[in-house]
C-alpha cells in the first residue's frame, strides 16, 4: 500500500490542496509499521515544497 500512496502523491504534487488531501487519505490507509518509512520518504521528497503541510499531518499522528 505504501508504494501506491507514494505514486499518488508524486502525481498530485503540482497542487497544494490536492497534495494535502491525498496525504491525509494516504496516511489513513497505511498500517502503523509503514508510517515511519513513509514519513522519511515524504520529507526527503517534498520538504522543500510542502514542509508545513507535512509537519501539520505528521505532528497530528504523533500526538
Amino acid at each position: 500500500m505504501i508504494e501506491y500512496v507514494k505514486t499518488i502523491l508524486l502525481k498530485v504534487s503540482f497542487d497544494k490542496k490536492l497534495f494535502e488531501k491525498e496525504l491525509k487519505k494516504g496516511l489513513s490507509l497505511l498500517v502503523p509499521s509503514e508510517v515511519q518509512e513513509f514519513k522519511t520518504w515524504c520529507y526527503g521528497t517534498f520538504s522543500n515544497l510542502y514542509g508545513p503541510v507535512l509537519n501539520k499531518h505528521f505532528t497530528q499522528i504523533a500526538a
